[in-house]
């Protein structure tokens, strides 16, 4: 279908659904993109606003509030495109596009018991990620679900080299409802990696986690919790490495490459060349074609 015949919900869908595919670190580029072909500024702008909200969700996308690191989610959306920071104490919307922040206004929040929990466990967290992580970002947020509060904890960090044609993301989220003996924590680390030169090769990985913790009081509950943090996070990069060292060995090199075939036959270079006509001189020419003959027949 010519993109002339598609209606304008179709375009709208269409639009929507190839920006949020955007792997990380690349929506901007993907938007660029779009716009070449779609020739409507007005309808880009707002497909891509609705889309990067999204986006910023969806791959925990970093901010920087007075200092402090803010990790965008569906748990600290506040509706109509906004995000709430309970460091800052602040909502606002964020433009992936333009990378900045938008409408800020301030966000009262009730200090409790609890609020004070996410405060000392968002502490022995950053001492973990700080440790860890050559450029990494926490946060902890605060839920009530059927007057049940929980703490959410999102640690993220990335490295988007486009000029060397690669991003990867690492990120991992960790939820818990505030009991006063005993917890469990549910967890899920996320992997994705983007190579893009001479090929296209996505990898995504992830894993889900169920663990248990004793809650004596707070303090013990945050150092506790980190500790948990930091030993599945160690072992599930060492299972990742082993499991990309296979990869790299047996996978990729039948899948991108075809062996060698062995025939035990000679091969009557001369007469190749004579049967193609080949020139011989200048002998720039045979060079370079003798080597297009070789990896043609290597790859």
């Amino acid at each position: 279908m010519s993109r002339s015949t598609l209606s304008r919900k179709e375009k709208e869908k269409v639009i929507r659904r190839l920006l949020i595919q955007a792997p990380p670190g690349e929506f901007v580029n993907a938007f660029d993109d779009l716009c070449l072909l779609i020739r409507d500024e007005k309808l880009m702008h707002h497909q891509g606003e609705c889309a990067g909200h999204q986006h910023c969700q969806k791959y925990s996308v970093p901010l920087s509030i007075d200092g402090n690191a803010v990790l965008l989610s569906h748990h600290n959306v506040v509706g109509d495109y906004r995000f709430f920071d309970y460091q800052s104490k602040l909502s606002f919307k964020f433009d992936l596009l333009q990378n900045q922040l938008k409408d800020i206004q301030s966000h009262g929040i009730i200090r409790n018991e609890t609020e004070y929990l996410r405060t000392v466990v968002l502490c022995a967290l950053k001492l973990y990620v700080n440790d860890h992580y050559p450029k990494g970002n926490c946060n902890v947020l605060r839920k009530t679900v059927k007057n049940k509060e929980f703490l959410i904890a999102c640690i993220e960090d990335h490295s988007y080299e486009t000029a060397d044609y690669w991003n990867g993301l690492w990120k991992s989220k960790w939820i818990f409802q505030v009991n006063p003996f005993l917890t469990q924590v549910t967890g899920r680390i996320f992997v994705q990696a983007h190579y893009f030169r001479c090929v296209n090769l996505h990898i995504e990985i992830s894993k889900d986690l169920k663990e248990s913790l004793e809650v004596v009081n707070q303090a013990q509950l945050a150092l506790s919790f980190a500790r948990l943090v930091e030993e599945q996070e160690n072992k599930f990069q060492a299972a990742l490495l082993e499991e990309l060292q296979e990869l790299s060995n047996e996978a990729l090199r039948k899948i991108l490459r075809r062996d060698l075939p062995v025939t035990r036959t000679h091969i009557d270079w001369q007469r190749i060349l004579s049967d193609l006509n080949l020139v011989m001189y200048p002998k720039l020419g045979y060079v370079i074609y003798s080597r297009s003959v070789l990896c043609n027949w290597i790859i």
